[in-house]
């Protein structure tokens, strides 16, 4: 199979993207200050930690007294836990996905049982894989099965650089498997042609969303349910949102770098800036960036954004990140094969 992916975003895979916020402008991160942290986070999550960078700095301001910085750090997830490993000075890390956590673990910088030192699996919000079209979805585009149509153009991003890329390719995974009754080369088959679809493959979920909306490339977006909202609420006369019969359950993970936080004296601000995500301030305002609060009060409240009835797999029916990794997307595995066909 001719394969039609432009190589867009290799400059981006190569560089973080870094903003800072906060008042403090000295050195910070040391053992004697301990007044500013580094969150290393994925692609998506830029406007949400904006404005919840804002709303910690005022609220530790007025629990402790003092003045603290927050640096963002963004690109696709799984470039960034590598980054990482590799020796970006990171206080806390805010994946797509708790693999890419897990490599951060392993490497010996993260202490084990970290998915339980915050609630909920170190996951103060979901969201879940939804498909974004161009307004009056000029190809009829209902469902999973749609993307495999002649003539249909797939926008999404490369699972081995992107965390959203791999909930993407397990969402539709799990559409065709009940489809077809797991029918392996049902599955096999179905997937490979999605794929042969896909005419753009970025490292990351915002590139994708900037060569759909902004570059005006392909029919369809597979997309973060937050990115489809943001989209069709910045242009509500040139996009729509369908949510598939099938999707899956993303639960991004959050944990604090230890062997980073330890060396620059911020472990007790690392707790308190990933604690407070799961307040009621922060809840709302991850709610207002198309994300899923944690708290069901909450997300009930924004039940007019988020489609609450869709029939949600999670990580578990693929027998949790590690084994899903190993499966699909590990080298040589089920992506491979079917990219490869």
């Amino acid at each position: 199979m001719k394969k039609k992916i432009m190589a867009l975003g290799l400059v981006a895979m190569m560089a973080l993207s870094l903003t800072a916020c906060g008042g403090n402008s000295g050195e910070g991160g040391s053992a004697e200050g301990g007044t500013k942290i580094t969150n290393v986070s994925y692609d998506p999550t830029r406007e949400l930690y904006t404005e919840y960078n804002q709303a910690f700095i005022k609220h530790y301001k007025e629990e402790t007294g003092k003045d603290v910085e927050v640096v963002q750090s963004h690109g696709g997830s799984g470039k960034q836990a590598r980054s990482v490993v590799e020796g970006a000075d990171a206080d806390v890390v805010t994946l797509a996905l708790e693999h890419d956590i897990t490599l951060i673990e392993e490497a010996g910088m993260i202490k084990s049982g970290w998915l339980s030192e915050f609630p909920l699996d170190s996951s103060p919000y979901t969201s879940t894989i939804v498909l974004l079209v161009r307004k009056g979805n000029p190809k009829n585009l209902t469902d999973w099965d749609s993307l495999i149509q002649d003539g249909v153009e797939v926008i999404t991003p490369d699972p081995k650089s992107s965390g959203g890329a791999m909930w993407n390719f397990l969402a539709a995974w799990q559409y065709i498997k009940e489809k077809s009754g797991n029918d392996e080369a049902q599955m096999k088959d179905f997937m490979a042609k999605l794929y042969g679809n896909v005419t753009v493959m970025d490292s990351g979920a915002r590139g994708a969303t900037t060569t759909f909306v902004e570059n005006g490339q392909g029919d369809v977006l597979i997309a973060w349910e937050n990115e489809a909202i943001s989209t069709v609420k910045e242009y509500p006369d040139d996009y729509e949102i369908i949510t598939p019969s099938i999707s899956i359950l993303a639960q991004p993970s959050v944990a604090i770098v230890d062997e980073n936080a330890d060396k620059n004296g911020t472990q007790e601000l690392c707790k308190a800036y990933l604690d407070y995500l799961y307040s009621d301030e922060a809840q709302e305002i991850i709610a207002k960036n198309g994300y899923r609060p944690s708290n069901q009060d909450i997300l009930n409240k924004y039940g007019d954004t988020f489609d609450l009835n869709v029939k949600l797999c999670n990580i578990q029916d693929f027998g949790g990140w590690n084994q899903a990794y190993d499966d699909f997307f590990a080298d040589g595995k089920i992506f491979d094969e079917i990219y490869s066909k």
